[in-house]
């Protein structure tokens, strides 16, 4: 079932704007990429779903003209933390201490050694290492979004700090990170549609040892 999803999948370069993902389809790759791991469970990113047209519209101009950003019905700004901070990881602590029951004491010792190891760095540094968690949770969207047979697109391809200033990110400490439009394939006028999904063979991609 996994495999057979992943080759129906592809980076989706026409979408049809007349038909729109379903809330609950949305709610459970929202539901997955909530459940993706992140080290030392920190989720350091938020989610922001876009759907009004003007801000879409907004977030083309910036995308390079790519038109699956306002013909999906949902767009997934994945958005970083832009540093780690003391506060953001005792929200982390709390939420742990309050819904396994757990004493602080269990956990003071190895969240206060992450934070002598996270907070005296530079802050592009914890950026980067947010985003890297941020891009888990991405791929776990893009995989459910096929289970879901919902179609998207993978997007790097924007003005980051454009996408910042449209969506008032940097005021919430966050930074954009990338894209997924979800919608549904055009019937026509998609080039890359049907096209044989070409990887590296495995024994070029894999190696053992033993």
């Amino acid at each position: 079932m996994l495999h057979e999803k992943l080759n129906w999948r592809y980076a989706t370069k026409k979408m049809d704007p007349s038909k729109p993902v379903a809330q609950d389809k949305v709610d459970r790759i929202l539901e997955a990429i909530q459940l993706a791991p992140t080290s030392s469970g920190l989720q350091p990113f938020e989610v922001i779903v876009v759907t009004n047209p003007e801000v879409k519209a907004k977030l083309r101009e910036v995308g390079y003209g790519q038109a699956q950003i306002t013909d999906a019905s949902h767009v997934l700004v994945f958005a970083a933390w832009d540093n780690y901070t003391a506060e953001r990881i005792d929200a982390v602590v709390d939420q742990l201490v309050a819904e396994r029951g757990l004493p602080r004491e269990a956990l003071s010792e190895y969240y206060d050694n992450l934070k002598s190891m996270l907070l005296p760095r530079a802050a592009e540094v914890n950026f980067e290492h947010a985003a890297r968690q941020a891009y888990i949770a991405f791929g776990i969207g893009l995989t459910a979004a096929a289970f879901e047979s919902v179609d998207s697109t993978p997007m790097e391809g924007f003005d980051p700090a454009a996408v910042d200033e449209i969506l008032g990110l940097r005021a919430r400490g966050l930074r954009s990170v990338t894209l997924l439009p979800l919608g549904y394939r055009a019937a026509e006028g998609d080039w890359l549609e049907g096209m044989k999904k070409v990887r590296k063979p495995l024994a070029e991609l894999v190696s053992d040892v033993a």
